[in-house]
């Protein structure tokens, strides 16, 4: 392996490597916004602060027109781990073998920093451009999610604000640069089950009800049916155990209640009042004493083929000469709740191989063509796809 060196720094790159050296652990943003918030304001964007239960959310505009091209991201980042089992400190943006390391590299601050430059390029070819432009950060998507996009969202219905175009620079691509777009992505529906039963001794079974056998039957079924075929976007839906809990330590003890938390990743073809009616079918037709609290943290997303697909797709075939392909796979993102009040929303960003783990990194040369794909996007949808430069 080679040894650390000084990386040339672009712009992007520049900028990418100072956010990474903050530390910005959900939710806090650690300086991150205010570093972004300067080079927007240069830009003649206005900016408005939207905290919310501890949690900075910027939105910020550059014209009044339309169309409205938003990029959306966030700037927390998951803990790091145990820093001893990195190769080199998290925090220390750090170049090895054509890989710049640091936790949230692909995870998204090198997309935060290609959204800046790719607007800066933009704006200073095109001052006058066409429509608005406008970037939504959040300190709280690796989080719970609820005081960051999800809140801004909700303020700009409560205003009558609509976008008619978002991106949301999540890390989609899946070996190289450019080779998937995310154009939707499936619901998500948790809940914690309690199943009622009576304390006793093991010894005495007859004086109780143990809830762990009596809940069994009905998780095998549960486990077992085919909740929809899914659909041409969407795979099957899923329902999978997560945790269960019961017992009070000693094995002599028949517990008196048990605990279990499952989820679905619901595809289109269901909805979620739906998939509650028929698992609590199943809970009851079991006999079961039981409480069931039901979490919705986001319901399926799809846009389908328009503008902003075309664009997008076109700015990587001439800038990366890859064909994109469409995915609605993985877990959740802040593109569920931006859905809600925009048709047209798609993710797409640099290598999604190493998020979340240790020694997170993005390819340095996939780092600028990002930002040219993103300015390519401007120019297709908002300046009559004039070439970029």
């Amino acid at each position: 392996m080679s040894a650390p060196k000084p990386m040339t720094d672009s712009p992007t790159r520049a900028l990418a490597r100072a956010l990474i050296a903050r530390p910005s652990l959900t939710p806090d943003d650690a300086g991150c916004m205010d570093l972004l918030a300067a080079r927007l304001e240069a830009m003649g964007f206005a900016l408005e602060w939207m905290p919310r239960g501890g949690v900075r959310n910027l939105w910020a505009r550059r014209g009044h027109g339309a169309p409205l091209l938003c990029l959306a991201g966030h700037t927390d980042v998951v803990p790091s781990g145990d820093e001893r089992n990195w190769t080199s400190p998290p925090f220390a943006p750090t170049v090895r073998d054509g890989f710049l390391y640091g936790r949230g590299a692909a995870d998204m601050k090198t997309s935060l920093a290609a959204f800046i430059t790719a607007l800066e390029a933009f704006i200073a070819r095109r001052p006058d451009h066409p429509g608005s432009i406008a970037l939504l950060l959040t300190s709280d998507e690796e989080g719970a999610a609820t005081h960051g996009t999800a809140a801004v969202v909700d303020t700009l219905a409560a205003r009558g604000e609509r976008l008619d175009y978002c991106i949301v620079g999540e890390p989609t691509s899946a070996t190289t640069l450019g080779d998937t777009i995310k154009n939707g992505r499936r619901g998500s529906l948790s809940a914690t089950l309690t199943v009622r039963g009576q304390q006793g001794h093991v010894a005495y079974p007859h004086l109780a009800k143990n809830p762990i056998h009596l809940l069994a039957p009905a998780l095998a079924e549960l486990s077992a049916i085919r909740w929809d075929e899914g659909n041409a976007f969407f795979p099957p839906t899923t329902w999978q155990i997560s945790n269960i809990h019961a017992g009070t330590g000693a094995n002599n003890v028949i517990p008196g209640s048990c605990e279990v938390m499952f989820n679905f990743r619901f595809a289109s073809s269901s909805s979620a009042d739906e998939l509650q009616a028929r698992t609590a079918a199943v809970l009851d037709r079991h006999g079961l004493d039981y409480e069931l609290v039901w979490q919705l943290s986001g319901k399926p997303f799809l846009t389908a083929q328009g503008k902003l697909l075309a664009a997008l797709a076109a700015a990587i075939r001439s800038t990366v000469g890859v064909e994109p392909a469409l995915s609605t796979s993985g877990g959740t993102s802040d593109g569920r709740f931006i859905a809600a009040i925009c048709a047209e929303v798609v993710e797409f960003g640099p290598v999604n191989a190493t998020i979340h783990q240790i020694d997170e990194c993005v390819a340095v040369d996939a780092i600028d063509p990002l930002s040219r794909i993103y300015q390519h996007t401007l120019d297709q949808l908002l300046a009559g796809g004039e070439a970029h430069v």
